[in-house]
């Protein structure tokens, strides 16, 4: 079981930065990702179509031989993940419940603003997750549709970005929240534009280093750690992969390899 690979997937290229946290932390892993770019932005989709991508995508995860999955998707998480757990036979860890609980941790008003897709921020799965560790808690939600295609275009540092960065933004400014939750793996690419415009009394959380923290604990319980020894990445998309592979080198500091292309049967 300890040399069988760690399964990673998202609508597209968001989760990658998840990818990127798992790497760090855990070297001698093998991981396999696989970004749905078929099916991308998952987070104006329906609830029945979001959970058929995401059984799809691990059900083939699954054909691999990996010992877990990462559900690097804050929208996935959102309504796909009670599906998975039921349908999967091996553990899967999603991005929601980690990111809830750093950011209970880090605010010091009570006041908490999640940054989301359509689909998650309609699913509530975030204010849900942050009261059941602090009732007294206020959370504050706002849509923000156009990042996820800011980001896989590639446009996460121009003036269109910055500008619509700055219209969603307004209302979590109002709202006198002290901590962010990017709640799309995607929007961590856009860090340093939304950190600008809120300033420097806002926390912002990414789980991705909470979550793969999550995953060496939960690995290391069952007892499912790799032996020392480099890990390897593969990575599989549902459609363009030589377009992925050029986007994934904007974002991913490790090489990436050949990335296959793999069709969803859904």
């Amino acid at each position: 079981m300890n040399k069988q690979a760690i399964g990673v997937f998202d609508s597209g290229l968001g989760g990658l930065t998840i990818l990127s946290a798992l790497h760090k932390r855990l070297p001698n892993e093998d991981l396999i990702y696989f970004g749905d770019t078929a099916n991308v932005p998952y987070g104006s989709k329906s609830k029945t179509a979001v959970t058929r991508f995401s059984l799809a995508i691990a059900r083939f995860l699954q054909e691999q031989g990996v010992k877990l999955i990462v559900v690097a998707c804050n929208t996935a998480s959102a309504l796909a993940l009670a599906e998975l757990r039921k349908q999967i036979s091996i553990p899967v860890i999603g991005v929601i419940e980690s990111g809830a609980e750093k950011a209970v941790r880090s605010t010091k008003n009570g006041k908490i603003a999640v940054l989301g897709t359509e689909a998650t921020i309609k699913s509530r799965a975030y204010p849900k997750a942050v009261l059941k560790r602090n009732k007294t808690a206020e959370v504050f939600q706002q849509a923000c549709p156009l990042f996820v295609p800011l980001v896989e275009e590639n446009w996460a540092q121009t003036p269109v970005a910055r500008l619509t960065a700055k219209t969603y933004l307004a209302s979590v400014i109002k709202s006198g929240a002290d901590t962010v939750i990017l709640g799309c793996t995607h929007y961590p690419v856009l860090k340093p534009v939304i950190a600008s415009i809120l300033g420097k009394r806002v926390t912002m959380v990414d789980s991705s280093d909470t979550l793969a923290e999550a995953v060496e604990h939960l690995l290391v319980q069952n007892g499912q750690a790799a032996p020392k020894r480099k890990g390897r990445l593969t990575v599989f998309a549902s459609d363009d992969p030589k377009r992925f592979k050029r986007l994934a080198g904007c974002l991913l500091s490790e090489k990436t390899g050949a990335v296959r292309l793999k069709k969803l049967n859904v």
